[in-house]
């Protein structure tokens, strides 16, 4: 037991939480938090986000930091919510949210006994987290805590986990509460490399760059824009889930494939300098093998995580910086030095940018966006999850302005809707809307009803077409890759036997609901959407066959 007049770790514990400015803790309760979690619920710094599954807890976490900039808390429950939330833990490492994920663990007492529900915590989150680790001695709670803090801070940034035991938590603690140290890394070039990254640019004819998230953690997009410009260069999104590159930019070419390599090298072949610049090459789920640049192309790298830099294909410059003050460097160079030639090729390039390319919009989705656009105006954030209907969306209400488009970054689903309520909880005087797969809103469907319990005024769209249209599409480009003959996806894509009442499940959440199938019912659901108190969903019908 813990001496009288002894302050027991989980109190500390609460205490560094405050003092790192951690507003919320996103979570889902169990037996073996609920030593600290007693603490959170009397503590005045600290309020507890219940979620009804820890899928939509980091859901929620990943979205508030993303909003925010700053890192958020996620509290798991031992090895089965852990196991719960790895899927979204992935989504997080993959686009370097900086999470601070606990799970509690009976204590260190008992391991002796190797009961039947001990987990290994740590080896279960180290796949989808930077740093995994263990607190087993009482004197190093806030030690630790502080080390893994830093480390989720520290770009290239991401989730990191901390196992809790209750018996750690439960004895004395004499450490000094301190904020967490995270050291700059506002690093710019040497002026001898930025001018050969340049040089390698300005002697090409056909330039090309590719970029990601990293350009929006630095806030480099209007460096970005300068290079391109001056090059006259397309730009390509990556490894990118926000605003790196205003969309409606004559020369932002839109999303790279995330499944097929083939597409990657279809768009970067032609080039005979790539720049990369706050990404990595290439994400996708099937990719090329072989180096797929031109033969004799020049590229240049720039990242802040030298891992990244040739991981897969040599590079001619490889730039370890701040991508803005790399940019920055790059760019003033390039204005002083390229040639008369190449900048007037430049300039006829913005003047007659490529024409789009994509799918013919879905109508009925198309008019909801432009009237949900309108009435909303410069208040819209937009989470997009919206999948096969996204560029629907990003053609509607296109990705221009910083901090008001996040997308989701793949390789699980259910991440748009509980992202939502966590951007809505960062930006309270927004307005928030998420757009969902209808087979992904089905994941995470249960954060309407935290959203209820707080009144978080948040707008979920369900963008229903009764499928998982991405498979259809997937499983179309594979039967081309094996030479085989077209025929009818596989029936368990379809989603329509039973329909699912996506408006009704919203009510017995706490939520409100509309379902919108023909356009002249557009206006009035955008109407009550937007006028909604708490949580408010939107099932439009999307090329339904």
């Amino acid at each position: 037991m813990t001496p009288v007049g002894a302050v027991p770790g989980k109190v500390k514990l609460i205490e560094q939480f405050a003092v790192d400015g951690l507003r919320y803790m996103f979570g889902n309760p169990g037996t073996v938090e609920q030593g600290f979690l007693d603490v959170v619920e009397r503590s005045a710094g600290l309020d507890y986000v219940l979620a009804l599954q820890e899928t939509v807890a980091a859901g929620m976490a990943d979205g508030y930091a993303r909003a925010t900039g700053g890192p958020a808390l996620l509290q798991l429950h031992t090895g089965v919510g852990l196991g719960n939330g790895i899927g979204m833990l992935y989504q997080s490492m993959r686009g370097h949210t900086p999470l601070l994920v606990v799970a509690g663990e009976a204590g260190v007492r008992y391991e002796a006994l190797d009961g039947q529900m001990a987990a290994d915590l740590v080896a279960m989150a180290r796949p989808v987290t930077k740093y995994a680790t263990r607190v087993t001695d009482p004197r190093s709670v806030l030690r630790i805590v502080r080390r893994a803090l830093k480390i989720a801070m520290t770009p290239p940034r991401g989730p990191v986990f901390v196992a809790l035991p209750m018996d750690v938590l439960d004895e004395p603690n004499d450490e000094p509460v301190v904020a967490t140290s995270v050291p700059s890394t506002d690093m710019a070039p040497a002026p001898a490399t930025a001018a050969r990254a340049a040089a390698l640019l300005a002697a090409a004819e056909r330039p090309l760059i590719l970029t990601g998230d990293e350009i929006a953690l630095a806030g480099a997009q209007p460096e970005l824009v300068r290079v391109a410009e001056t090059l006259g260069a397309d730009v390509w999104s990556v490894d990118s889930s926000e605003v790196n590159m205003p969309a409606s930019h004559p020369l932002s070419r839109g999303q790279l494939g995330h499944m097929f390599g083939a597409r990657s090298r279809a768009v970067v072949a032609g080039a005979d300098a790539v720049l990369i610049a706050g990404t990595y090459v290439f994400p996708e789920v099937f990719p090329e093998l072989d180096d797929p640049f031109a033969d004799g192309a020049r590229t240049v790298h720039i990242s802040l995580d030298p891992y990244e830099i040739a991981k897969n294909f040599p590079v001619d410059v490889g730039v370890v910086a701040d991508p803005k003050r790399a940019l920055a460097a790059i760019g003033d160079v390039l204005a002083d030095r390229l040639a008369p030639d190449r900048r007037a090729a430049a300039r006829r390039r913005l003047a007659s940018p490529a024409a789009p390319a994509g799918p013919a919009p879905d109508p009925l989705l198309d008019e909801f966006c432009r009237e949900l656009a309108r009435r909303a105006g410069d208040d819209l954030i937009v989470f997009d999850e919206a999948l096969t209907a996204s560029p629907t969306l990003t053609a509607a209400i296109p990705p221009d302005r910083p901090g008001s488009y996040f997308a989701t970054r793949g390789g699980s689903l259910g991440v748009g809707g509980p992202g939502a309520v966590g951007i809505k909880l960062a930006r309270p005087g927004r307005r928030v809307v998420a757009f969902v797969g209808d087979g992904a809103a089905m994941y995470t469907y249960q954060a309407l009803w935290t959203a209820a319990r707080y009144g978080v005024d948040v707008t979920v769209v369900v963008c229903n077409n009764g499928r998982y249209r991405l498979l259809d599409d997937n499983i179309e480009a594979y039967w081309r890759d094996q030479g085989a003959a077209p025929r009818p996806a596989p029936s368990f894509f379809d989603l329509r036997r039973p329909e699912i009442d996506f408006a009704g499940l919203a009510r017995s959440l706490g939520a409100g609901g509309v379902r919108v199938q023909k356009p002249r019912e557009v206006a009035g659901a955008v109407e009550r959407a937007l006028a909604a108190s708490g949580p408010f969903v939107v099932d439009i019908a999307t090329g339904l066959a």
